[in-house]
């Protein structure tokens, strides 16, 4: 599958007719999740379906996210766990420039394979790496936070 023409797609504007039925949607969702909570089974049932579909609950979790999203009109991308991704779209997910990625890349800092010239990163590294960038920043903070306690400037 070809990741880049996948993102543009699920980028596309949510139409206000879909963020309208989604708000209907996730409020029906909402009312299934009590019955998620009791540990019950959960079954979607479509028209006169002999059968009703059984939803696994991760699955589950994962169509309330999507629909909200929708709801909201916020852009979503699906990107698989084990998709590899381009130096640039990992960049991206980081929110960081790409050059920067290239100097953690040679640093050793997230691993990575090469295709022919072009570095290809799996998800599952960038979102370690993000956390781990994440955590690092909320330690800075907290230590200027102290810092600037200390001397009385907050």
């Amino acid at each position: 599958m070809d990741t880049d023409n996948t993102v543009e797609k699920l980028l596309g504007n949510t139409s206000k007719r879909d963020q309208k039925m989604a708000k209907f949607f996730i409020t029906q969702l909402r009312d299934v999740s009590a019955i998620r909570k009791k540990k019950q089974d959960i079954e979607i049932k479509i028209g006169n379906q002999a059968l009703p579909l059984k939803v696994p609950d991760q699955a589950f979790s994962f169509l309330v996210d999507i629909i909200e999203n929708i709801a909201e009109g916020k852009p979503y991308v699906i990107i698989l766990s084990d998709e590899l991704l381009t130096s640039q779209r990992a960049a991206d997910i980081l929110n960081i420039s790409r050059p920067y990625l290239v100097k953690l890349l040679d640093a050793g800092e997230i691993p990575f394979t090469k295709a022919g010239t072009r570095c290809r990163l799996r998800l599952q590294d960038i979102l370690a790496c993000k956390k781990k960038m994440k955590a690092k920043r909320r330690k800075i903070l907290d230590n200027l936070a102290k810092e600037s306690q200390n001397l009385n400037l907050y």
